[in-house]
């Protein structure tokens, strides 16, 4: 039997591109296994879609100081002889990365094991994660053409984003019944990532009042972030996360407000979602995000409201600019099919396989 061990963790968006290629290879009787860390986000989602699941030992890899910079490096050395050891037991043909710290360990695991490494990167610049893999990895796959730049020629692959195929399958009657929504007003999604984002929740709550006068919104807040006051707002309604109800949900949704991570932009594009994207700060970040939305900007899918000028009028105006424009958006949004990308990583695990 054809056997891969996926790993990737840290954030949603470093399993998410996983759990659309996971369907695929189940369906060509591959065996799936997935390590990741023992207390991450990613256990609980991918123990949610019942794939076995493996946690190892892993140190966050970190760009600033903090004390537990001496003590991880050790952790990420238990994880690798952890990772190791379990990919010796399962014996995979391949191994696909998705990125995040817990990676590290599993790709190096993997080629110890001299099995075939596969990366894939979100963003047009390498995380910190992947820059340590991509040295062991036989090829990396990209989602921006402008990634090329930035990695070994010789391995780099232009593929896009794998999506996942349930996400396609949304209904839009359904998510309005979820929500408890009508046709009457246009409805506004806010995805601030799995986390959450405080000051997107901030300056929506804000301008909510104006908001609600034209439209209907549906708040992804993140755990721990919901506004127990404006429970039972007319036109309002706010979760910490949503998984299953998700595809509805967007199928429902007539516009976007999100942060610029890649997975996410990827899927809103795919979806024909015209979108407000508020990259996180390079002094929350590295920067990606804000080149992920300049990105989709110079392509005519989005608008881009940058964190340092988020407040309540500027949001509102963003959500009018785009409004007006939509039609606009969406024509341009029409250049771009996602239809290729799994088709084609899946092609190159098969033929890693077959060496």
């Amino acid at each position: 039997m054809k056997k891969i061990v996926f790993t990737g963790g840290g954030s949603a968006g470093h399993v998410t591109p996983n759990l659309a290629l996971i369907p695929k290879l189940q369906q060509r009787s591959w065996d799936v296994h997935y390590i990741g860390s023992k207390d991450g986000i990613e256990k609980g989602i991918v123990e949610g879609a019942s794939i076995p699941y493996t946690g190892i030992s892993s140190g966050k890899l970190r760009r600033y100081f903090d004390l537990k910079n001496f003590k991880d490096p050790f952790k990420v050395m238990m994880g690798v002889m952890e990772a190791y050891a379990l990919i010796r037991k399962h014996k995979p043909d391949v191994v696909f990365s998705k990125g995040g710290f817990v990676s590290v360990p599993v790709v190096i695991g993997a080629w110890l094991n001299k099995v075939p490494v596969f990366l894939h990167e979100s963003d047009i610049t390498p995380g910190l994660a992947n820059k340590i893999a991509l040295r062991f990895a036989t090829k990396i796959f990209v989602t921006f053409e402008e990634a090329k730049a930035h990695l070994p020629k010789e391995k780099v692959i232009y593929t896009g984003s794998p999506i996942r195929e349930d996400l396609l399958k949304g209904h839009r009657e359904t998510g309005l019944e979820l929500l408890g929504f009508t046709m009457r007003k246009p409805i506004i999604i806010v995805m601030g990532g799995s986390l959450g984002a405080k000051r997107i929740n901030e300056a929506v709550r804000a301008a909510l009042p104006d908001l609600l006068q034209h439209y209907q919104v549906v708040h992804l807040c993140g755990k721990g972030n919901k506004d127990e006051s404006l429970e039972g707002t007319e036109g309002y309604r706010q979760f910490e996360y949503i998984s299953s109800e998700l595809p509805d949900v967007l199928a429902a949704a007539d516009l976007v407000i999100s942060r610029a991570g890649s997975n996410s932009i990827f899927e809103f594009l795919t979806l024909k979602k015209p979108m407000i994207l508020i990259p996180l700060s390079k002094a929350a970040s590295r920067g990606d995000q804000i080149l992920n939305a300049q990105a989709f900007e110079k392509m005519g899918y989005c608008h881009v409201l940058y964190e340092e000028n988020l407040e309540k009028d500027t949001l509102l105006e963003a959500v009018q600019h785009v409004q007006k424009n939509r039609l606009r958006y969406k024509e341009n949004m029409l250049r771009y099919s996602a239809e290729n990308c799994l088709e084609e990583i899946m092609g190159y695990l098969e033929k890693a396989r077959k060496k």
